[in-house]
């Protein structure tokens, strides 16, 4: 206002009449603009004169909306025309990734398998075995499930003795569930090399001693632990009562002790699942004859672990699209366990928990690039659905055989006995150039590794939550399309050495601490066309490299030689 009067006071009359006249016009511009919807913005425009006219906000984001939108459409079409002309003008190779090299991924074998053995000898400081007479008490135990998880529970029997100080009694095989074998423990496994191969880790007996059974006051005591206990609970909890009563019963014994233990014993582990636990000559025998049989009709072979029997199916809650038959059928054998909680089978199969079929499984081998010539033996009980479910499978394998097509004959005597009959596909499966499993059940983790622990002979696990998307696509691609989407989801679960980091996963399933690398400086040995891995061709010397592969070969030879009690 000070202003405005110094203006008026010097204007002299006329002009004060025309200031005047241009301020009452302000002032009443001014009220509407106060009076309007919009007053505070327009009001705000009108004070900075000179100034355009603000946009609003709404168009603003509107506008970097469309600009993003446009972007992301030209970007994503210059992204797929580069990976067409790139699968079109250069070979069509999938590679493993690593921090130093990159190389094609061999569908057969992987390259850096050699690089790597299977290491559970005993460390100085491992405690020796305690004599029968003065251990804490003697422990019985009674697995659960079928082979592969009977096996589990065995091996961690001999480790939890081993925590105890205790003498452990040859364990009782599950008769009970689902497959009602009645096979003793001996029928299977090697017994006295059981106990023998042991014999510096943990006191074996076949049973409690007559003597001390008659000294008991009261039956052994029996009890159930809680599944994957660490060893401190077994130290609190079982060893009191082992002390108090010289004999415990552990039941219902499968994954009743932790994952993760202490390094001496996550190698007895190994020592037992990978040599002491041999099944008998028989088995071994007709397993080794009908891994013959293949070799006799080609060089290599693939072993699929098909686990679609209706006990599995049932299991997992999937559907088929078997209609209310399926629905029906599956719905009766889950009823047989109480615990299993109403599940989802559209979800399931998102998460990537159901099974591939055969013919899925069939498309995942030759998206893999396995022809049609490649041999397959498949490992399976009764599949659901029988032969229409296998036509598929035979249909884009034509080299097809069961254990019942190669030795049929021979496997009369064993047909009552569902664990003996794993016991050979067991062999053959271990026996196979390529594995593939098909779920993550107990004989997919036991064997992928013992394959691992055996020289990381190549197995393959479906990536199921991405590949089951794909399958439900596969009609709107062409097979190029699909083979290249197959190679992507299988990225990462090929089998390769360092596809999983030490100390992640099942131990069964990545025995870790039981693996060890060769020298890093020895990698030279191995050639690649005139490159070496890991060291350059000009920083190795020649000395280095023969000193590095005489070292190998003396590691196979003391390896192999560890190893023969397991063939």
């Amino acid at each position: 206002m000070g202003v405005a009067n110094k203006a008026l006071r010097c204007g002299g009359g006329g002009g004060g009449v025309l200031v005047n006249n241009v301020i009452l016009q302000q002032q009443k511009q001014k009220q509407k603009l106060q009076q309007s919807p919009h007053s505070q913005q327009h009001y705000w425009t009108y004070m900075h004169l000179g100034r355009r006219q603000a946009v609003p906000w709404t168009v603003v984001c509107g506008l970097l909306l469309f600009a993003v939108a446009l972007i992301s459409l030209f970007t994503g079409h210059v992204a797929s025309d580069l990976e067409w002309y790139s699968n079109r003008f250069v070979k069509p190779t999938w590679y493993k990734k690593d921090k130093s090299y990159q190389v094609p991924v061999d569908i057969w074998k992987s390259k850096f398998s050699s690089f790597y053995y299977g290491c559970s000898e005993r460390g100085p400081h491992f405690a020796p075995p305690v004599r029968e007479r003065f251990s804490n008490g003697y422990l019985l135990i009674a697995t659960s499930g079928g082979l592969n998880q009977q096996r589990t529970g065995i091996t961690d029997a001999v480790v939890v003795a081993k925590i105890l100080n205790a003498t452990l009694v040859v364990p009782e095989l599950d008769h009970n569930s689902f497959w009602k074998d009645e096979s003793e423990f001996a029928n299977i496994f090697d017994v006295d090399w059981f106990i023998s191969f042991l014999a510096k880790d943990v006191p074996i007996v076949k049973r409690v001693p007559e003597k001390v059974m008659r000294s008991m006051d009261k039956p052994p005591y029996t009890m159930r632990v809680p599944r994957k206990s660490e060893p401190d609970y077994y130290l609190e909890q079982v060893l009191p009562i082992l002390l108090r009563r010289r004999v415990v019963q552990l039941t219902k014994f499968d994954y009743r002790l932790a994952n993760d233990l202490d390094e001496e014993l996550q190698k007895l582990r190994c020592r037992v699942n990978y040599h002491a636990l041999r099944f008998t000559k028989p088995i071994r025998s007709l397993g080794q004859k009908v891994v013959t049989r293949m070799r006799k009709m080609t060089a290599r072979f693939i072993a699929v672990h098909l686990r679609f029997e209706p006990d599995m199916l049932a299991f997992s809650g999937c559907y088929y699209g078997g209609g209310d038959k399926e629905r029906h059928e599956l719905s009766d054998i889950r009823k047989r366990w109480e615990t299993l909680p109403e599940l989802s089978a559209d979800e399931e199969r998102t998460r990537g928990k159901c099974p591939l079929t055969p013919h899925e499984v069939g498309l995942l081998l030759r998206g893999l690039d396995f022809d049609n010539n490649t041999y397959l033996y498949v490992a399976s009980g009764e599949i659901y659905g029988g032969e229409e479910t296998m036509r598929p499978l035979k249909e884009l394998f034509p080299n097809f055989y069961t254990k019942e097509m190669l030795a049929s004959e021979e496997l009369k005597s064993l047909l009552p006995f569902s664990s003996r009959l794993a016991a050979i596909d067991y062999t053959v499966c271990d026996e196979s150039d390529v594995f593939v499993t098909n779920n993550n059940g107990n004989m997919a983790k036991i064997l992928a590794g013992r394959r691992r622990y055996m020289g990381h002979k190549r197995t393959i696990r479906p990536n199921a939550k991405r590949l089951s998307s794909l399958f439900a696509a596969r009609d709107k691609m062409d097979w190029s399309s699909f083979s290249r989407k197959v190679k992507l989801c299988q990225r990462g679960f090929m089998g390769e050495p360092e596809e999983m980091r030490p100390g992640r996963g099942e131990f069964h399933e990545y025995p870790s601490t039981c693996i060890c690398q060769k020298p890093s400086k020895y990698l030279a040995a191995m050639k690649d066309g005139t490159t070496f891995l890991n060291v350059s061709a000009g920083d190795a010397r020649d000395d280095d490299i023969v000193r590095g592969q005489t070292v190998l070969r003396r590691e196979t030879v003391q390896q192999q030689k560890y190893h023969r009690s397991s063939v």
